[in-house]
């Protein structure tokens, strides 16, 4: 999953500390039950040195999250949004993935989380790609998961640490398969999203996604839409059935680990050609080229390092 050398660094509470001394205690609230918050974020390498793609966004969220919790993180906006640039700086990176964490401690065991200290850590580390760079070209192979997403919209809304149990069942049962990922449906019976990805339909030319009901509304997402229209593609947010991807002309997930990458099967069943499609490749494109920092159009979605 990653590369971590035992001289990196992580921000913990204010403070760099070495990656093997940045120790959870085993009675962390957070640890029993869940009660947390995260952000996956990207930096990217560009010409300028190394820039995160929407920083301030995805620390909004973050907050928000927590807020939703009734967690109060003893830090401001901009002060988490600088821990995240010090330690790629510490760390000597200037691509990587990041992950900011809130979390309980432990002064007392039991469901109440009040009066519990409040604990924030951001680790960075290499991670050129989730999924192996062929699979940008040839697609993922996916299957209907017999696991239905969360039907509370603060669990799929946000990144809740105790929330993601529905995914890495649906994501082991995918690869006890064989496939590569896994498709979620909502109580209704809707398409939700992958297990840790949002899924994109195209059909006729257009562009279909779920509504986020059900599906948390991500920054790759939000951000892929806003291309999209800025390439006069029409972008619809619905409900969509199962049937609709498998009759889908091509298909895609976004997400900070996954970026833009094509859908080319669902339980065997081929979608479209069973190749990348075209508007997929479009975005794809036009998303690399916005995160290495070559489309001035969208500079204020990079925080640069320096």
């Amino acid at each position: 999953m990653f590369n971590q050398a035992k001289d990196q660094l992580i921000w913990k509470n204010g403070s760099l500390i070495k990656w093997d001394d940045s120790n959870v205690h085993i009675l962390s609230h957070t640890l029993h039950y869940g009660t947390g918050v995260f952000e996956g974020v990207r930096a990217y390498n560009t010409d300028n040195g190394g820039a995160i793609f929407r920083l301030q966004d995805h620390t909004a969220r973050l907050f928000d999250a927590a807020s939703k919790l009734n967690i109060q993180i003893p830090l401001t906006a901009d002060e988490l949004n600088k821990a995240q640039i010090d330690v790629l700086k510490a760390n000597n990176l200037n691509e990587a993935y990041i992950r900011p964490i809130v979390y309980l401690g432990n002064e007392s065991l039991g469901i109440r989380a009040t009066d519990l200290s409040v604990n924030v850590a951001v680790a960075a580390w290499e991670w050129p790609s989730y999924m192996s760079p062929e699979k940008k070209e040839l697609g993922l192979s996916i299957i209907k998961s017999s696991h239905e997403q969360y039907s509370n919209s603060l669990h799929a809304c946000y990144k809740i640490i105790g929330t993601y149990i529905n995914s890495t069942m649906a994501l082991h049962e995918a690869l006890s398969k064989g496939a590569d990922e896994a498709l979620l449906l909502d109580k209704n019976g809707n398409i939700s999203e992958g297990s840790g990805e949002n899924i994109f339909i195209v059909k006729n030319g257009e562009i279909y996604t779920p509504k986020t009901d059900y599906c948390l509304n991500g920054l790759t997402r939000q951000s892929i839409i806003q291309i999209a229209k800025d390439q006069n593609i029409k972008v619809i947010e619905t409900n969509l059935k199962y049937e609709d991807l498998v009759m889908a002309d091509e298909a895609f997930f976004t997400g900070t680990a996954v970026e833009v990458t094509p859908i080319t099967s669902i339980d065997s069943n081929k979608i479209g050609s069973g190749k990348r499609g075209e508007i997929s490749h479009i975005l794809q494109q036009k998303y690399s080229e916005i995160v290495a920092g070559k489309d001035v159009a969208y500079s204020s979605w990079l925080t640069y390092l320096d």
